[in-house]
């Protein structure tokens, strides 16, 4: 697979204050990548300069092997972008909102209302053709959202914090979407979340702290260096579990030892067989890799 998306010393300043340091990374084609940091760590600066909405100070950036400086009407032509904020027109209807995006791609009559049965019958929202964007719900108008960004068959999709605010039902919708575009068109997907438990599923993550990297790799090897595992146990008392010599905590009707790997998990239950006989091995999760990294959580908080 090529890469897609490739970026090398990127910077990026305003003013005294530094948004972008430095920044290096390669998107390939066809993979779930996962941009994490928390507000104003730079992840929007990078995607405005992604998408040629603003221009770099300094480095490489290829999309396509387009510089969006160069070309950015090629570019955008390859990318489609569901923001954070919805920049859908709330007086128009669903219709002429994806009517006008079409529009803009040369996508008219025959072409667009095959394109828009394809994208309401995968995104359901048949039933909201003709109503304003202003009274659409929250989930809705993210349905919208997203037809907008594929309009016009993007070969890469970047998705900026997409579920924030959403319930689970629309939640499950728009990621059954997504994979499914995946699946079938070979779509590549750039995406910055909140949510730990998305960013789990990516083929790759970076995490960006402060304009630059502070780690990155495949979910399983960032939790493999940075998280340990958790063997919750069943049916023994604390004194058993605090002779085991591990950090532990209650929880409800068992208890959570600490580990540092899988390897450690596995010689301790073999060195005590007759304490392990009701339990369950967890990885780390990304939450807690995000927090090892960065010392914060994705609020924004310091680590306390």
């Amino acid at each position: 697979m090529g890469n897609v998306i490739e970026i090398s010393n990127l910077n990026k300043s305003f003013g005294e204050i530094r948004a972008v340091r430095n920044l290096s990374f390669k998107v390939k084609e066809g993979e779930f990548f996962a941009f994490l940091g928390v507000n104003g760590a730079g992840k929007s600066t990078t995607i405005n300069i992604i998408c040629g909405m603003l221009r770099k100070d300094e480095g490489k950036v290829l999309i396509n092997g387009m510089d969006p400086d160069a070309e950015p009407d090629k570019v955008r032509e390859s990318i489609g972008v569901v923001f954070q904020n919805s920049v859908l027109d709330k007086d128009l209807t669903v219709l002429d909102n994806l009517k006008s995006r079409g529009a803009l791609y040369g996508i008219y009559g025959k072409k667009f209302r095959k394109r828009l049965k394809e994208l309401s019958t995968l995104l359901d929202f048949e039933d909201l053709l003709k109503r304003p964007v202003g009274k659409l719900s929250g989930g809705q108008r993210r349905r919208i959202d997203i037809a907008r960004a594929l309009i016009h068959r993007p070969e890469i999709l970047i998705l900026d914090e997409p579920t924030t605010g959403l319930d689970p039902q629309t939640r499950k919708l728009l990621w059954q979407v997504i994979d499914e575009l995946r699946r079938t068109e070979g779509m590549t997907v750039f995406l910055t979340t909140h949510y730990m438990e998305e960013a789990a599923d990516a083929d790759y993550v970076v995490i960006i702290d402060s304009g630059s990297i502070s780690a990155e790799g495949t979910p399983l090897d960032l939790k493999n260096r940075y998280t340990g595992d958790y063997i919750t146990l069943y049916g023994s008392e604390e004194e058993t579990v605090k002779s085991i010599g591990f950090p532990y905590s209650k929880i409800r009707d068992a208890y959570r030892i600490s580990v540092p790997d899988t390897k450690s998990a596995t010689e301790l239950i073999i060195r005590n067989p007759e304490i392990f006989t009701d339990y369950e091995i967890i990885k780390g999760k990304m939450d807690d890799v995000f927090l090892m990294v960065t010392g914060k959580n994705l609020s924004g908080g310091e680590q306390k």
